[in-house]
């Protein structure tokens, strides 16, 4: 009796070149859709979350398929939402990501905890994983001082304690949706309203392009979400987000009216 075992890539950076080998991407896509270093890491620690979750079957495994897929399938989705605005040139935004999700639950045996959970609700949340886990090596961890290993700092430059303006510009009250298929100049001006968040990026990257500016200002968004930090809600057509505090709040209220709903049924 034989059998077949899976050897998965030793490091990211390794996934990474299979991934990039292996993913047909159109000339025409590559022209009209620039993709960012983070962004791969992310397709690459998203089957590495994968691996190790206690949803997925491991003994079906996680192959390189999937970040093949993924690869394709974010590439595919920036494509699509230049094509619909006339837009000659775009950078991956993290909002482009709902594009992998068919790639992480096509690709990926649940086992019944998984499928309990359902298969939507893991893929949010391996990317979430996949998040916090790269955030730290870019940006501090909200939990803590420690001073990221980013590329393009400015040798002595200041390094912020903690990322209070931005938070406390949604604890104020504010609130920011991010459609999905939003045209490059309405992205960049709904990011721009976070008070501080420009700055942030400006200090640990003074060296980046524009277009990488814009995505490392979304990707500090998630990563205070997944540190809870923020409050994020993942909806059809946009991702939202607000304060943490009062999202919480918000669904002790809704669970009180439900309650209520039930005993006037009585």
């Amino acid at each position: 009796e034989s059998q077949i075992l899976t050897h998965y890539p030793k490091d990211l950076e390794t996934s990474r070149r299979i991934t990039r080998q292996e993913a047909r991407t159109h000339p025409d896509q590559e022209a009209l859709v620039k993709l960012g270093g983070i962004a791969e890491e992310l397709v690459e620690a998203i089957a590495m979350e994968a691996r190790k979750s206690e949803y997925v079957d491991q003994k079906s495994g996680v192959s390189a398929r999937m970040t093949i897929t993924a690869l394709e399938n974010l590439v595919s989705a920036a494509e699509r939402r230049a094509l619909r605005h006339g837009e000659s040139l775009t950078w991956v935004r993290m909002s482009d990501f709902w594009g992998v999700i068919p790639s992480i639950t096509g690709k990926v045996e649940l086992v019944y905890e998984g499928e309990q959970e359902g298969p939507f609700i893991v893929a949010l949340n391996l990317i979430g994983k996949a998040v916090r886990n790269r955030f730290p090596s870019y940006f501090p961890a909200p939990e803590s001082g420690r001073k990221p290993l980013g590329k393009g700092r400015e040798e002595g430059a200041d390094i912020p304690a903690d990322y209070a303006s931005v938070v406390d510009w949604f604890n104020s009250g504010h609130q920011l949706d991010l459609l999905y298929d939003l045209p490059e100049t309405e992205y960049r001006k709904a990011l721009d309203k976070v008070t501080g968040l420009s700055d942030l990026v400006s200090n640990y990257y003074p060296q980046v392009s524009p277009d990488e500016h814009y995505f490392l200002m979304e990707f500090v968004l998630h990563g205070l979400a997944e540190y809870s930090r923020l409050n994020k809600q993942i909806l059809q057509h946009a991702t939202v987000f607000g304060d943490l505090l009062s999202a919480m709040f918000q669904s002790d209220d809704s669970e009180d009216w439900e309650e209520e709903d039930e005993d006037d049924d009585f």
